[in-house]
């Protein structure tokens, strides 16, 4: 087929699935042609060595990445900054688009609330074009917005959008119940879970490196590793950490806006016990997955959070590292399904700190079961040949107007 792929973010910045999607669907021989716009993601601004034009491509077989100029307000910082990033690539790709992708068979949106606008701007544009979108974040949680004139409009445009694309896959069953709640037709949804980099994320033996760094001595290591944010709502682990001073060590292996707000609060709870690490690059990470004894996968206690599914959970799964999980709904769901770690509800440090414990208490062999029956998961549900299986199985029938083999 002559695949078109619209996404605001791809790599280089770190946008995995629609970059390895690219790569994967020209590998299995189709014609794969991907509007983005210019790196500037996280830091806000765009990439040393790119310059925003008009007339960019990239070409290699079977793929052509065009790019195409956008306001680089990537770092989020603020509300203004990220919606001038959002209209200006919508207002690009409206001009770009229709030309570039004539021709093409299927359309896949990576869809971001960062990508909502161009998808609108383009199904219009293409008008017959069948497309599917790929659901990755949802707007309640994604922008702060009272229930005024923006948040009516974009309550339209979502729902424009559902209507006019073919099939709508999301990356948890209960992101499906948000989007039909939405305006999705049910017989359009389905359920994609994302993939991680396996050519990164695999099993390996911690290197010395790796243990100095992690561990201090033979106690339990529980690692997270992402960002501190209030998403993770990681306030939660640290309280939980100090009830257990002495059994268990909290690594934090990141950064983020609410790193400095729990470093004060890891020193007023006289928590010695948690310790804070920078940022690694993703090849460096299974080595450190390796050294820790647990991963944490930790979510605040919202709604809306009940249907995220964080790229750490499938990284740890592949990696076959145990987890523990202070989430809800769909995180909590796929842990407990593969019997790959301890979970409690989100928010409740003391519940928390009793899993902390217990996690110190499992002998190490049935910690290595726990993250090999996660392995077992990752690659029969979450792998990266089940994910895109799935969304060219989506391609073929909305190009075909017909299901192909399940």
């Amino acid at each position: 087929m002559k695949i078109g792929i619209l996404s605001y973010y791809f790599p280089p910045e770190p946008a995995f699935i629609p970059g390895s999607l690219a790569e994967e669907l020209a590998a299995r021989g189709h014609e794969v042609r991907v509007l983005t716009g210019f790196p500037d993601y996280p830091g806000g601004r765009v990439y040393p060595g790119w310059r925003q034009r008009w007339h960019h491509e990239t070409h290699s077989e079977r793929l052509t990445v065009r790019r195409v100029p956008r306001y680089p307000g990537g770092d989020g910082s603020s509300l203004a900054g990220r919606y001038a990033g959002y209209l200006s690539f919508a207002g690009s790709a409206a001009l770009t688009g229709p030309r570039y992708l004539t021709g093409i068979d299927a359309l896949y949106v990576y869809h971001l609330p960062a990508t909502m606008f161009a998808a609108a701007g383009l199904l219009r544009l293409l008008r017959r074009v069948p497309t599917v979108l790929h659901v990755q974040d949802v707007w309640p949680d994604g922008v702060d917005l009272d229930r005024g004139l923006w948040r009516t409009r974009l309550d339209r445009t979502i729902r424009q959008i559902y209507d006019a694309a073919r099939a709508v896959a999301v990356i948890a069953p209960s992101m499906r119940e948000h989007v039909i709640a939405e305006g999705a037709d049910p017989a359009k949804v389905r359920v994609v879970l994302n993939w991680t980099d396996e050519r990164i994320f695999q099993p390996v033996r911690p290197s010395d490196a790796a243990c100095r760094l992690v561990r201090r001595d033979d106690r339990c290591v529980v690692m997270h590793a992402g960002t501190i944010g209030p998403r993770q709502h990681l306030e939660t682990a640290v309280r939980a950490a100090a009830a257990v001073n002495g059994k268990t060590d909290l690594v934090l292996v990141g950064s983020g806006p609410e790193e400095d707000r729990l470093r004060r609060l890891a020193a007023e709870l006289s928590a010695a016990n948690v310790r804070f690490e920078a940022r690694r690059s993703p090849v460096e990470m299974p080595d450190l997955y390796a050294a820790a004894d647990y991963q944490l996968v930790s979510l605040a206690d919202r709604p809306v959070l009940r249907g995220a599914v964080p790229a750490t959970l499938p990284a740890a799964f592949a990696c076959a590292a145990p987890v523990v999980a202070s989430a809800a709904g769909d995180t909590v769901d796929l842990v407990e399904r593969a019997r790959a770690g301890l979970s409690c509800p989100p928010g409740d440090w003391s519940t928390l700190a009793d899993r902390f414990w217990l996690a110190a208490t499992i002998p190490a062999g049935a910690r290595r079961e726990m993250g090999q029956r996660g392995r077992e998961s990752y690659l029969r549900r979450m792998s990266m040949q089940a994910g895109v299986d799935q969304i060219q199985r989506l391609l073929y029938e909305v190009a075909t107007g017909r299901a192909g083999p399940r």
